[in-house]
């Protein structure tokens, strides 16, 4: 019986499934064009999968070997089990490894049990709740319907009783296993995982030490490009893919600081918006944590209803998506950091603001305010152009227009105009004259660098500020960019290169490493209390600098006790992605949490690397320690550099001018 039965059932949950994977992939193809390496994907992707991908999965080590096992487990018993009881080749070794990765897919089962038996708030429930029983009737059932092929039972085990329930069990775990990979399920992930690792809209991510993080540039030029997405279908049909390959597991919403405050936003039930709006329908089967609203006039779970072409946030009635959820977010990519499914959440967030803020100029808070004063007067402030250097006035800065070639342009970014900054700004200037730094900066020809504008949607006046920065960059010659603003570093180095402006871009506390490292600088013996570090978003998990400023610290002799959450899980300060300025309410503020942490440390001060973070966590009210540049401690600490010949020799830096 099992001998006729068998072949039918596995060739049957395959037809079913191939079926189902065509009409998933028309639901993807609903998307924009999005050219891709349809090979070479492929054939990187058994790489992506087991390299890249399992690098972020194994940070949770029970996890990561559980999904060696029931993963590894399930493709191999499944592979085999066609071969060995599809085909009837038994013969030979290929029936005890079929024996073994069944049981290791059945071990690894245990462990999907055990997580599942009191599951973090994180973790969605619902349909998931039986992916345990599915794993184990599928494993056990090859398991025992293999055990006479190998010779370990008679041919004829069992009676018409047993084989009956054998099939039965086999039947449920083909069905989900198989069948339900591609028709929806909790298996679903693993089909649209693959093919995302394989299309991924952000293919130079993948490989060793490989990140890619800066926004992609909007066509203005041409009329019948979109100004950003209004439907899913306006998502390319790679980034709807990559919404159907979240595994739900909650990574995202355990490490989103707009979620932690109770706003609107949980980047886990946002993505599963998008799927709802990819296949048409409600969120009414959404099994996980909703969009925090409590008190803050949020729609619970059931009420948000989408189609593939209709609006995802609406004016008026039924929409998929809130606006506030979209302008929750901070853009500080710690959900992306987090995935294990490599789901690029930012990319989409900001997409949906695009089209908000070009097509309807719905950006909340002071947005229009500061992006009207970004169009006037080149800075969100709204103030004069030409006052960026009255800070500096008893400085005498050379200027690049009258210089014409340095070795480094310090660019000042927005926070010349700020008090607070200027005094960091002031600091790194004296660290600069202290190595004999060549360097000069642009003055009042600088414009903002356009960060601020492109998160907050408005790519036309991002790409008009960059443009014309890059215009004025080209007038002159210079070996690289320092500046002490993360956010303007990432632009410049990472978003100009598109536009036509490809520059070497440092971040001061690089800078600073790498003087003292030549010995160009020398500082007196640390006699202050105990510091921690703060890890700008835009410095760490953008542009992956976690080692200079600490080098630096411990150049001064300072041990930083090091927060809860620090390197790429530290947790934003709340001031990027323009929260600041649309400032959605939610329970709690996001820098009153990070100030949280740092007082765990009990440290008596907080080093930090950014103009932003330092005016979010100064602006908590009673903070727990001060808050100070890395710039202004070595300012602070500056001693004359020994002679030649003494302990350390004063080498100029390798200079190629460009």
């Amino acid at each position: 019986m099992l001998d006729t039965l068998l072949p039918i059932l596995i060739f049957a949950a395959l037809g079913l499934a191939a079926i189902g994977a065509w009409r998933r992939v028309r639901l993807w193809r609903q998307g924009r064009p999005s050219k891709v390496a349809i090979l070479r994907g492929l054939a990187a992707m058994p790489r992506r999968y087991l390299v890249d991908l399992h690098h972020v999965v194994a940070r949770d080590k029970v996890m990561s070997n559980t999904h060696v096992a029931t993963a590894g487990g399930f493709v191999a018993a499944m592979g085999l089990a066609i071969v060995v009881h599809g085909l009837g080749l038994a013969e030979g070794v290929l029936g005890w490894l079929l024996l073994a990765a069944s049981a290791a897919m059945f071990v690894g089962s245990l462990f999907v049990a055990r997580r599942r038996r009191n599951p973090s708030a994180r973790l969605s429930k619902g349909p998931w709740m039986r992916l345990p029983k599915s794993l184990m009737a599928f494993s056990l059932s090859v398991f025992a319907i293999t055990l006479p092929a190998v010779g370990l039972l008679p041919e004829d085990f069992g009676s018409w009783v047993v084989a009956v329930a054998l099939v039965a069990v086999l039947v449920w775990g083909l069905g989900e296993m198989v069948f339900g990979m591609t028709w929806g399920g909790p298996m679903k992930h693993a089909f649209a995982g693959a093919l995302h690792l394989a299309f991924h809209r952000r293919p130079e991510r993948f490989g060793e030490g490989n990140r890619s993080t800066g926004l992609k540039a909007l066509d203005l030029d041409n009329p019948k490009a979109p100004l950003g997405v209004e439907t899913p279908s306006d998502f390319t049909w790679n980034q709807l893919l990559g919404f159907d390959a979240c595994v739900q597991c909650g990574r995202c919403e355990a490490v989103c600081p707009a979620f932690a405050a109770g706003q609107p936003l949980n980047p886990k039930k946002l993505i599963q918006d998008m799927v709802v709006g990819l296949a048409g329908g409600s969120d009414a089967g959404y099994a996980g944590s909703p969009h925090p609203s409590q008190g803050l006039g949020g729609k619970p779970v059931g009420e948000h209803h989408g189609t593939p072409h209709g609006p995802i946030v609406a004016r008026d009635g039924k929409a998929l998506v809130d606006a506030d959820t979209l302008w929750s977010c901070t853009t500080c990519r710690a959900c992306v950091e987090e995935c294990p499914m490599m789901i690029e959440h930012v990319d989409a967030i900001v997409d949906m603001r695009r089209f908000l803020t070009l097509e309807h100029g719905n950006t909340p808070g002071k947005g229009a305010e500061v992006l009207d004063n970004l169009i006037a007067t080149d800075n969100p402030g709204g103030f004069d152009p030409g006052s960026r250097l009255h800070w500096a006035a008893d400085l005498n800065l050379p200027l690049m227009a009258d210089v014409k070639q340095t070795d480094v342009l310090l660019w000042l970014g927005d926070g010349a105009f700020d008090m607070r900054n200027q005094r960091t700004l002031r600091a790194f200037v004296k660290v600069l004259r202290a190595a004999e730094v060549d360097f000069a900066v642009l003055g009042n020809e600088e414009r903002d660098s356009g960060d601020v504008a492109r998160r907050l949607g408005d790519e036309a006046t991002f790409q008009s500020l960059a443009k014309r920065n890059i215009a004025t960059l080209s007038q002159y010659r210079f070996q690289r960019i320092v500046t002490c603003d993360p956010h303007s570093f990432h632009v410049l180095g990472n978003e100009y290169g598109e536009l036509g402006g490809a520059y070497d871009v440092c971040h001061h506390s690089t800078f600073i490493a790498e003087l003292y490292d030549a010995g160009r600088l020398a500082f007196a013996p640390w006699k202050g209390g105990n510091v921690t570090y703060h890890d700008p978003c835009y410095l760490g998990r953008y542009n992956g600098e976690y080692d200079a400023p600490r080098n630096v610290l411990k150049a001064l002799g300072i041990e930083v006790k090091e927060m809860a959450r620090s390197g790429f899980r530290s947790r934003c300060c709340g001031g990027g992605g323009g929260a600041p300025i649309t400032d959605i309410p939610g329970e709690r503020r996001i820098p009153d949490m990070r100030m949280n942490d740092v007082k765990e440390t009990g440290a008596e001060l907080v080093a930090v690397g950014c103009p932003q973070c330092t005016a979010m966590l100064e602006g908590v009210v009673d903070g727990p320690a001060e808050v100070r540049d890395i710039a202004e401690l070595v300012a602070d600490a500056l001693v004359e550099t020994p002679a030649d010949g003494e302990t350390q020799s004063q080498r100029p830096l390798a200079v190629e001018v460009v």
